[in-house]
């Protein structure tokens, strides 16, 4: 039985109210609403930063020359952003267009049909369609829904709470995830190869293939009748070793670079990709983890596929690699588990929020 407090807490129903201001726990406090404006016209400016494009083309081209021209400009994009578009990275147009279609079907359903795949946050049941509580000290509420999902390795994935509707959901999504697996080697070894280290490291040091968890995350942005005052996801870094993204080509990501947010473009055929918490640790801070946000506006919905490539929480130790650290570059992150970063985060984000208040 699907209750009508779930249902009216989606911020679906809200959008499609026809509400014309938004209620008070979506409104952001006034020091995070710089540089929001209309997210169409700063995604058409071509002032300032832009972030870095890299071309996968050639990652593992015969040509010495060429392919080291390509993983120094991955290297270089890793290390100045931390954020980049990735173009020509194997996976096809066409798969990523059925990714697309099926996560837009699923969330095209009646409310009441995603209902049945609901999470429940408070019993630790956090798989599954939900909408983001007001668990911080702020009470601040996001302007989105969501679906969240364990989608690799095979064998840690629960398919019963995978959408059933629409019937290419589970297939597109699980061939999808496989691909990004591979791509994720390809990256990790780049990265590992740019710190100086044995190319496998890195995926290693992150649980290889047995243990690195992608989870993915379909974001949904409805209309906001309000876009000024609100955001769909609040600044934040990711936890992840490293995050990939698809979207419907409606814009929305900024990134905080260099003192000032800057957004993406939409690049036709691209994965976005983030380095995370994780591998900026292991690289002690040569590779950064960028500050990112989601806005909203009211002309478009906005859906991005978020897949989270995250070591297993207790089996490892993440500290800065020996062979990163030197007497005149010390450790500048203290060794904690992946859970304990996480608790260590939201920790530091209620204090952070206790004060403002």
């Amino acid at each position: 039985m699907v209750s009508s407090d779930s249902v009216n807490s989606r911020v679906e129903t809200l959008s499609s109210s026809g509400i014309a201001t938004i209620p008070k726990e979506y409104i952001r406090p006034k020091e995070e609403l710089i540089n929001i404006s209309d997210i169409f016209e700063q995604e058409k400016s071509t002032d300032g930063p832009q972030v870095p494009t890299i071309d996968l083309k050639e990652i593992d081209s015969e040509n010495e020359n060429v392919r080291e021209r390509c993983r120094e400009e991955l290297k270089k994009a890793a290390v100045d952003w931390g954020v980049m578009h990735l173009v020509n990275h194997g996976i096809s147009d066409e798969l990523m267009d059925r990714v697309r279609k099926a996560g837009k079907a699923f969330f095209d359903l009646p409310i009441e049909q995603k209902e049945k795949y609901a999470n429940d946050q408070a019993s630790g049941k956090i798989q599954g369609y939900g909408s983001k509580l007001a668990n911080n000290a702020s009470g601040q509420l996001e302007w989105e829904d969501y679906f969240f999902h364990l989608v690799y390795p095979e064998d840690k994935r629960d398919l019963s709470i995978w959408p059933q509707t629409p019937a290419d959901y589970i297939e597109a999504t699980a061939e999808y995830a496989k691909e990004l697996r591979a791509l994720a080697t390809k990256v990790l070894r780049v990265l590992s190869l740019g710190l100086g280290l044995e190319e496998g490291r890195l995926e290693k040091e992150v649980g290889g293939l047995e243990e690195l968890l992608l989870q993915m995350k379909i974001n949904y942005y409805p209309l906001c009748p309000q876009p000024e005052l609100a955001l769909g996801v609040e600044a934040h870094t990711d936890v992840s070793a490293l995050t990939f993204i698809l979207h419907n080509m409606v814009p929305g990501l900024q990134l905080f670079y260099e003192g000032k947010w800057v957004t993406a473009k939409c690049v036709p055929n691209s994965i976005i990709m983030h380095i995370g918490d994780t591998i900026e640790i292991l690289s002690n801070g040569k590779y950064k983890s960028i500050l990112h946000r989601g806005m909203v506006n009211k002309e478009k919905v906005r859906i991005s596929w978020a897949v989270f490539c995250e070591p297993p929480k207790e089996k490892i130790i993440l500290k800065p690699l020996p062979e990163t650290v030197s007497e005149t570059e010390p450790p500048i992150f203290p060794p904690r588990t992946f859970a304990e970063h996480i608790q260590h985060k939201l920790f530091r984000k209620s204090q952070e929020a206790l004060l403002n208040k």
